[in-house]
């Protein structure tokens, strides 16, 4: 393997273009209301791409890919987008049949910084986009009550099974999804070009990380180091590096 295990979580520092809002910062103390109406959902992977949530939200197909999403039972857009660091690492591991390569997979037990976007949902709209992560219908709400107390709860073995949350914003949960497993429990998996594009392009859409920035976090992480350079995803976005 590229990648030392017993290194896993060092990132290249994170920079901001200048001129822009400062990051969105996480309280790490859980909400009170272990039930709450509406939630931030935390994406770490493709769906930073505006147009990748799309498809969990409202339903469709992304172009180049071949995966029918249902959709949400409320298809609207979230009405804003927050730019947000996690504490922990992000990891590339397992075969994704949709983009090829490994996917992308959160510890928020490993040492680092992750940036992320964060979406303002509702609890139901929230839990329609976990089921489709998980490959399943969705339709039915899930009890976050476990997770906002105990910042994790595993809801089976699979992968994005899992959920966490990272602490509030404006006093509403901080939520994402990943593995049971954590980073060094399983083999890394180098991500197709296709993907990283598509997590490039939704970082750099935020207007807060540059694209030295994002290519040398995207090369730093498990799995893509030793694959792909930060020259080679600098190259791979080309002038189409601020896609939305």
């Amino acid at each position: 393997m590229a990648s030392d295990p017993k290194s896993p979580g060092r990132t290249a520092r994170l920079r901001k273009p200048a001129g822009v809002e400062a990051l969105t910062g996480v309280d790490p103390v859980r909400p009170a209301d272990r039930n709450p109406r509406r939630v931030w959902y935390t994406a770490y992977g493709s769906n930073t791409h505006p147009d990748r949530l799309a498809c969990y939200v409202k339903g469709g197909r992304l172009p180049g890919t071949t995966r029918e999403h249902p959709g949400c039972r409320d298809p609207r857009m979230p009405s804003r987008c927050l730019p947000i660091e996690l504490n922990g690492a992000v990891y590339f591991a397992t075969e994704s049949p949709v983009w090829g390569g490994g996917r992308a997979f959160y510890d928020p037990y490993a040492d680092g910084r992750v940036p992320a976007r964060g979406y303002p949902v509702s609890a139901a709209q929230f839990s329609d986009i976990a089921a489709q992560e998980m490959y399943r219908a969705p339709g039915r709400s899930l009890d976050l009550a476990e997770v906002i107390t105990d910042g994790r709860a595993v809801l089976g073995e699979g992968r994005y099974e899992t959920l966490i949350c990272a602490g509030r914003i404006e006093e509403l949960p901080v939520l994402t999804f990943t593995a049971p497993w954590r980073m060094t429990d399983v083999p890394w998996n180098p991500p197709s070009a296709a993907y990283v594009r598509y997590l490039a392009s939704g970082l750099l859409s935020a207007g807060v990380w540059d694209l030295e920035a994002v290519a040398s976090y995207l090369a730093a992480c498990p799995g893509a180091a030793g694959h792909w350079s930060v020259r080679a995803v600098t190259e791979l976005m080309g002038d189409g590096a601020h896609g939305g």
